[in-house]
């Protein structure tokens, strides 16, 4: 078994604005992973590193790469567990999954990758100013979605509210779900205020409201709040089961959202699942601002779990050199079109550092 890796300059359309930082690129990783007998299929992942957000934004990301091409490429890989980055264990395990497929990026074969079923999926609405994010959102109405997620945090909380009328006055709550996501925006002290403002709204959701790694606020923002509360960067970093187990049963959320590029890949996302659920604690995946190289394999593996609530899986369109590939969205779902084939671009393996930043 051989294995090798690139790196590639995802470009957005217009910036990314979130109310941690303003995006214009970001930065990802391709791995392919063959057998020497078959050199001419190959299984491809992403290794979808997020610059300022989990433990994986360190100098010597590259070099674990390295690492674990040529373990691969000397001893084969005896077990995912050995992968510590959770970016590369998703990269690793996707590769590895299309790999036993044929090399057709198809990791677990079913009727979405038939093209027979589609994922209900969330339209998301990056932060912009008040008018632009009114243009955005009347846009994923007109495009069909009853679901929409609103990134908040960013401008003035007065104009979010506005903007929270403004959909209401128009779609009552059942007819648009709203899901919100603070991205750790508001502080311990000034939470429960906001969240009882933002209550009015028939909000379905509200992701992060005050930042990662607070776990008593957290757990007494969770108890008290009028809307449900999502963990998401919280899960970032837990990787035993023990760890997972005592962050669920002390926080006790009403939901977790599972990112496998940043909570430890797929093996540690399904055990996130069955941990939730166990607790009556619901879930829902979410791309990672991946590729559809990633975006793929999060959508083969969440019709694989049968999931049936929208996921956040609309990501895909928002680059500009985005992998051509048969990922579609049609209304509020995400579909596979088996009809339409992948076009996977001359990657410079051979120089992994080299990526193209000429947009």
């Amino acid at each position: 078994m051989k294995a090798e890796y690139c790196r590639y300059n995802l470009v957005f359309r217009e910036p990314a604005v979130t109310s941690r930082a303003v995006m214009t690129h970001k930065e990802t990783y391709f791995i392919r992973i063959w057998d020497e007998g078959r050199p001419n299929v190959c299984g491809i992942g992403e290794c979808a590193l997020f610059r300022g957000l989990g433990v994986d934004d360190v100098p010597e990301y590259e070099e674990w790469l390295r690492e674990v091409c040529a373990d691969i490429s000397c001893n084969g890989l005896t077990s995912i567990i050995s992968v510590n980055s959770s970016s590369i264990r998703f990269g690793v395990e996707s590769a590895l999954a299309d790999l036993r497929n044929g090399g057709r990026r198809i990791l677990w074969p079913g009727p979405w990758t038939a093209g027979e079923e589609a994922i209900p999926i969330n339209g998301l609405v990056w932060m912009g100013s008040h008018d632009r994010m009114l243009e955005r959102i009347d846009e994923k109405i007109a495009a069909g979605f009853r679901c929409i997620k609103l990134k908040i945090g960013g401008i003035d909380f007065a104009e979010e509210i506005d903007l929270l009328r403004h959909i209401r006055d128009r779609y009552a709550s059942d007819r648009l779900e709203l899901r919100l996501d603070a991205n750790g925006a508001f502080s311990p002290k000034n939470a429960m205020e906001y969240l009882a403002e933002l209550s009015a709204f028939g909000i379905h959701s509200i992701e992060q409201p005050i930042r990662a790694g607070q776990p008593e606020a957290m757990t007494e923002i969770c108890r008290k709040s009028p809307i449900p509360i999502a963990l998401d960067e919280e899960l970032i970093g837990c990787r035993s089961t023990h760890e997972k187990a005592s962050l669920l049963d002390l926080i006790h959320p009403q939901y977790v959202i599972l990112k496998p590029s940043l909570c430890g890949g797929f093996a540690d996302a399904a055990e996130w699942s069955i941990l939730a659920s166990e607790r009556g604690i619901g879930w829902w995946a979410t791309s990672a601002l991946e590729s559809d190289i990633g975006l793929n394999a999060i959508a083969q593996w969440c019709a694989n779990m049968r999931t049936t609530i929208p996921q956040g899986l609309g990501t895909g369109r928002l680059y500009v050199n985005n992998i051509p590939s048969p990922l579609r969205q049609v209304g509020d779902g995400l579909r596979y079109d088996p009809r339409d084939g992948w076009e996977i671009p001359d990657f410079d393996w051979k120089n992994p550092e080299k990526y193209d930043a000429d947009y």
